[in-house]
């Protein structure tokens, strides 16, 4: 098991007559994710309140700011302890087995076009050996293929622009994973959160997105960007794309600062630090999913 604690501050200037916020900022429970303990701290003398989605955990911060400075402290203690799988005995699964709650993650979202990518993903995997591997192989497609650059998307990018541009940040990896995978229909979807263990030169931490394929009837965790350490993950959104899962949702005047995250590894209820690194295995955090 890993325990890790982290906090992000987040500042906003907004302006009159205020603004609406939905965050994403919160840990997801899971059956592998137990938040130890969190505080949340407003600069602002406000209501707030935080629905958890039922299907995907991700629990959504909502709040009504005044005009002016908003200051947002959230820290918390979270204890992961993964499931852990053989690749070689992961298979995928037939469409007519899927569970009802893994069939969205089949189809072309706003940000995963995977049907504009259908005979590109038949050409490179479709002759491949179905299961974990097959997976693997489309994840090393995506990570030799774009280049990691900071700044070089927006907010508009897609998995299509990002084939062509053959550049990208975490989101666009994730986005062209998860576009290619449905595209072979294979289940595979967006998670946000973030991670320990990325490499310092990429900038100071941030937010981190990635890919999740549902293979060996369980959602399985993926890096497409290969510039973190997917032990370190910490879940906080899930859902079709980035559309579905951003960290912060504004309605109205605003402009933000960079958040400021910090994140390490701690002793656990034994006394234990156990540090995130790459293991040989397939890693998941949530639970095997029922079949309808």
């Amino acid at each position: 098991m890993t325990r890790l604690q982290f906090s992000i501050a987040l500042h906003y200037d907004i302006t009159p007559p205020g603004c609406d916020f939905i965050f994403n900022i919160h840990a997801a429970h899971m059956p592998q994710q137990c938040v130890v303990s969190e505080r949340l701290t407003i600069s602002q003398n406000l209501l707030s309140s935080v629905y958890t989605d039922p299907v995907t955990h991700t629990r959504y911060l909502r709040m009504q700011a005044y005009a002016g400075v908003l200051d947002l402290n959230y820290e918390a203690t979270v204890d992961i302890a993964h499931h852990r799988a053989e690749p070689s005995q992961l298979g995928e699964v037939a469409v007519a087995n899927l569970p009802g709650a893994v069939l969205p993650y089949l189809y072309p979202s706003r940000y995963c076009q995977s049907d504009r990518l259908h005979r590109l993903a038949v050409k490179e995997f479709g002759h491949l050996q179905q299961g974990y591997s097959r997976v693997q192989a489309i994840r090393d497609w995506v990570l030799n293929r774009v280049t990691f650059l900071p700044n070089s998307s927006t907010g508009n990018t897609s998995a299509v622009d990002t084939l062509v541009e053959e550049v990208g940040v975490c989101r666009d990896f994730a986005h062209l994973m998860i576009a290619l995978c449905r595209a072979v229909n294979i289940p595979a979807r967006f998670v946000s959160g973030i991670d320990y263990g990325a490499d310092p030169v990429l900038g100071p931490t941030d937010f981190h997105a990635y890919v999740e394929v549902y293979v060996g009837e369980r959602w399985f965790i993926f890096d497409p960007s290969g510039v973190a350490i997917p032990m370190g993950f910490i879940r906080f959104g899930t859902g079709r794309d980035a559309a579905d899962s951003a960290f912060a949702t504004m309605f109205g005047g605003v402009v933000g600062a960079a958040p400021v995250i910090q994140i390490d590894p701690v002793a656990d209820a034994q006394g234990q630090v156990h540090v995130p690194q790459h293991v040989p295995y397939a890693l998941s955090t949530d639970a095997q999913v029922e079949r309808a």
